[in-house]
């Protein structure tokens, strides 16, 4: 049985949606432990941080970890704490192009695997009222750079290139490599 070591809906949603059985649990880490301000660097040091925390928790499961940012290029925009912070953060966003970056670990049969997806979206301006609409709405809580490709920022989306659903959390196409079809309805 496959383990999500995580607390997101989001990733659980990916997973119930490919058919993909699995049991859901969370261990604890702490992602202000890590310093750097590249965003690749910070995804793959916090994803691994947590997989190691899980290998620490629970024994005999098959182990994913993820985690995912957004960058503008210039920074990494985090999950924002309160709504004034949602909006800054998706005003950088607005009418610019941005990067996705989800890193996953995966203990799969004994073997470890580590990836670092991307996906990159080009989006038009973001409409004010739409945008208050959504920040009132708190779908944005919890995700990374406020960012929801599959909701409020579907309607925005110029050009994109790689997978919808690294850019979600979990890039279960390449999961899909790594576990094979038996772990799937």
């Amino acid at each position: 049985m496959l383990l999500l070591c995580s607390g997101s809906k989001t990733r659980a949603h990916l997973l119930k949606k490919y058919g993909i059985n699995f049991i859901q649990k969370s261990c604890d880490f702490d992602e202000e432990s890590v310093k750097t301000n590249d965003p690749y660097e910070f995804v793959t040091l916090v994803s691994l941080g947590k997989f190691k925390k899980c290998l620490e928790c629970f024994k005999n499961y098959d182990i994913v970890a993820a985690d995912t940012v957004v960058s503008d290029g210039k920074h990494i925009l985090r999950k924002a704490k309160n709504k004034e912070e949602a909006r800054e953060i998706l005003l950088k966003q607005s009418g610019k192009e941005i990067k996705i970056i989800t890193s996953m670990w995966v203990l799969y049969k004994e073997k470890v695997y580590g990836r670092v997806d991307e996906t990159i979206y080009e989006f038009r301006k973001f409409d004010n009222n739409d945008l208050e609409e959504y920040l009132d709405s708190d779908e944005w809580q919890g995700k990374a750079g406020a960012c929801m490709v599959e909701g409020f920022c579907k309607k925005y989306i110029e050009k994109v290139k790689g997978y919808e659903s690294t850019a979600m959390g979990l890039c279960i196409e390449e999961l899909l490599k790594i576990i094979g079809e038996e772990n799937v309805n």
